[in-house]
């Protein structure tokens, strides 16, 4: 399996810890991990990402234990192998559309994908070297999405990509995703409380606040 979860748990200080199911993906595969506010999916997100450390189990990503990184090597092994799709798209607006993606490929210190190939891919061609603040909403996500996918992660996690979009778009972002994963052998999961992406992805995961 490329993504290996085992025995999650975390403690925020002064709360009861959260326990997590097991997840296995194999590349290319997908799962969309569903919940309401409050209910940990975020907390999961975070230590899939290496952005929180769990206080019990393991986060195995294609062999390497994310806990047994610290500092700059974990920084470096997300940069190359991670790729996250914020709920917001946080691109930096003084850079262009490429640029965008050129800066990510600095700090993953990895070759990963072209951006042109990338942008053409996604329909974004024509925007590469436009300004961050003329993008639609729709364009800026798929910018987001470029970015997660240039360094060819391992891992691809999208945080509520389709919270502010109506359900065409909604629908397009998340088959682009699935496609997209699945050219790169990446596993991708999918962390959301939009019920509209449940018959998107076949695996699905509820993760419940107890």
């Amino acid at each position: 399996m490329l993504l290996q979860t085992t025995s999650l748990r975390f403690a925020y200080p002064g709360q009861a810890p959260i326990s997590f199911p097991d997840i296995s993906l194999a590349g290319g595969e997908a799962l969309l991990l569903l919940g309401q506010s409050g209910s940990g999916k975020t907390t999961l997100l975070n230590l899939l990402a290496g952005l929180l450390t769990p206080s019990q189990g393991t986060v195995m990503l294609d062999g390497v234990n994310l806990s047994a990184l610290k500092g700059h090597r974990l920084d470096l092994f997300r940069g190359q192998h991670i790729g996250i799709v914020f709920q917001k798209p946080h691109l930096i607006a003084a850079l262009s559309v490429k640029q965008n993606l050129e800066l990510a490929q600095f700090f993953g210190k990895k070759k990963g994908l072209s951006p042109a190939d990338l942008l053409q891919d996604l329909g974004l061609a024509a925007k590469a070297t436009a300004a961050i603040g003329t993008l639609s909403e729709g364009e800026a996500q798929r910018v987001s999405i470029a970015r997660a996918l240039v360094n060819s992660p391992k891992l691809i996690l999208a945080d509520e990509p389709t919270s502010s979009l109506d359900d065409l778009h909604a629908q397009r972002v998340i088959q682009l995703l699935k496609a997209q994963a699945a050219k790169i052998g990446a596993a991708l999961i999918i962390v959301t409380h939009d019920q509209r992406v449940k018959s998107e992805v076949s695996q699905v995961l509820e993760v419940k606040s107890v």
